[in-house]
């Protein structure tokens, strides 16, 4: 697909993950043992045989250049075009903290979108775990004549303090969308997915940049939903968002549904990550591990249940890990127990510690935590 371009957006870090994106902005939180949520739309992009995709960023990125390096393990790696991240080199608003909103984040990185070959952009967030086909998308908004494809859903998993609906017409048109609504029962929820033209997006970008718009459901489609044709495509497969501590551990649990991960890890799109080549994990002649997720380079000696281990986790013997998320180095010494528990990367806990939570009030661990 050489007539479209990828910008994802990630800068956000949202306060209400707590622990989980103190260290990282949300684009780059650990997902399923092996991934980091940008992997997911990143993924959709090369799928979709997309070859240029722009990465914005803003503040606690260092996290993210770390995974995505050259863009390698996409095949990104190219010497025309392929991945670029754009910081906020000319972002010159006054104060400090992330762009106000994703119209003043293009505005930033207005030289990179005058140089976009192709003649059209998908826009999207880099902060969902979703398996498009983004393919599907870029023939229906083509068929279709619209202005705007917007993706949207009827099941999102996620907290909807933040929820965009659209209602939709009985000719498939989208006439009206609202913002953070008291009800929306008929409506689809809106994936902040977009499918658009170069030209009437550089359009928006310099009108939104000369009257200091800054949000682009509030700014740029409401004041246009008659004068633009708005389509919806409708993704009926999985979606999770992650606004809250609570969100990041449900949507993991939804990992150990089956049919979740065939839909979420389609073979047919399959979600590429970075390489790490790790050594098969060590399972101890007393282990035991009841409907989990385990990583390459783990050390089982104990009990895990309900539970996913991220890359080189170690279980010593006599410890228990139930309905709990381990991150990439975290080791659980002998005796210890771990119930509704996130521990974030190189967390260590003691021997005989016992550390609970629940499932709407999971204990989140800090990263490099000794407890």
């Amino acid at each position: 697909m050489n007539d479209l371009h990828s910008i994802l957006f990630a800068y956000r870090s949202d306060a209400n993950l707590g622990e989980l994106t103190r260290p990282r902005n949300t684009c780059s939180l650990p997902f399923g043992g092996r991934y980091r949520l940008i992997d997911f739309m990143l993924s959709n992009c090369v799928n979709a045989g997309i070859t240029d995709v722009g990465v914005v960023v803003h503040q606690s990125y260092q996290s993210l250049l770390d995974h995505l390096g050259s863009g390698k393990d996409w095949d990104l790696s190219r010497k025309h075009g392929g991945l670029r991240i754009l910081p906020p080199f000319s972002y010159t608003e006054q104060g400090q903290g992330e762009y106000r909103g994703s119209m003043e984040a293009l505005a930033g990185v207005a030289d990179y979108l005058e140089d976009i070959r192709q003649d059209y952009v998908l826009l999207a967030w880099g902060d969902i775990a979703i398996n498009l086909p983004v393919n599907e998308v870029f023939e229906q908004h083509k068929n279709s004549g619209a202005d705007i494809t917007i993706v949207c859903t009827p099941t999102l998993k996620g907290a909807p303090q933040f929820s965009e609906y659209v209602e939709v017409s009985e000719e498939g048109r989208i006439t009206d969308l609202s913002v953070h609504p008291t009800s929306a029962d008929k409506a689809l929820e809106s994936l902040e997915i977009y499918i658009l033209s170069k030209r009437l997006l550089m359009d928006m970008v310099d009108y939104c940049a000369a009257h200091d718009v800054t949000n682009f459901s509030r700014g740029v489609l409401q004041p246009r939903m008659k004068s633009l044709k708005m389509m919806p495509y409708i993704h009926k497969g999985y979606v999770g968002r992650f606004q809250s501590v609570s969100d990041y551990f449900q949507r993991s649990q939804d990992l150990l549904v089956p049919a979740v991960r065939a839909d979420l890890f389609n073979p047919a799109r399959p979600i590429r990550t970075k390489d790490q080549s790790n050594p098969s994990t060590y399972y101890g002649p007393e282990s035991k591990s009841v409907c989990s997720l385990v990583a390459d380079g783990c050390q089982i000696e104990g009990e895990v249940e309900n539970s996913i281990l991220a890359r080189g986790v170690v279980v010593e013997k006599g410890a228990k890990v139930s309905n709990s998320v381990l991150m990439q180095g975290t080791v659980v010494k002998a005796g210890a127990s771990l119930s509704y528990v996130i521990a974030d990367k190189d967390v260590k806990v003691n021997e005989g510690r016992m550390l609970m939570g629940h499932f709407t009030y999971p204990l989140a661990i800090a990263k490099g935590s000794v407890v």
